[in-house]
């Protein structure tokens, strides 16, 4: 059995529950790099919920021209307008060239779901001013600090039952 790719490595850093909530708050736009066309998938169904819940997504995929009703770019130098979080569904070896784009696009914010883990990659986009977060999903994050998932008691961090912003 092989290790988790993120096992062993200090991700505290990248993980701080505030940052998540700030990012989550303060975000309205996403572009889901690698986001699929297949409903089976992840990327798809994470894409799918962030709509869902009010935020724009931008698809950003080479080999696709739409996805959940949107047009789907080829990368994110591409993309039309503000990006406010750059959602990632690659491989950890893509981070480095989609933190490059990611800082020259302006996104505020960098989000690698799970498995997603290239240190050096998320130090580059920290040290450019943009707030990354490491091996979180974000739909799992936004149900617990923004959905209901709260009220089933997960730890949450917070002890309220308040839902208006960052606790």
């Amino acid at each position: 059995m092989t290790a988790a790719p993120s096992a062993g490595l200090d991700l505290a850093p990248y993980q701080d529950p505030t940052e998540i909530q700030r990012v989550l708050h303060r975000s309205r736009t996403i572009a889901v790099v690698g986001l699929s066309k297949n409903e089976l998938r992840a990327s798809h169904f994470v894409g799918y919920y962030l709509l869902r819940h009010g935020y724009r997504v931008i698809p950003v995929n080479p080999r696709e021209s739409e996805i959940l009703g949107e047009t789907c770019y080829p990368s994110l130098t591409d993309v039309p307008g503000p990006v406010d979080v750059v959602n990632v569904f690659r491989a950890p070896e893509a981070l480095p060239a989609i933190v490059d784009e990611t800082i020259a696009i302006g996104a505020s914010a960098l989000w690698c779901q799970f498995g997603v883990v290239n240190l050096d990659a998320a130090r580059t986009a920290t040290d450019a001013g943009i707030s990354a977060i490491v091996d979180r999903c974000i739909k799992i994050e936004h149900a617990r600090y923004i959905g209901r998932m709260h009220w089933l008691g997960f730890n949450t961090s917070r002890i309220t039952s308040v839902r208006g912003g960052i606790q």
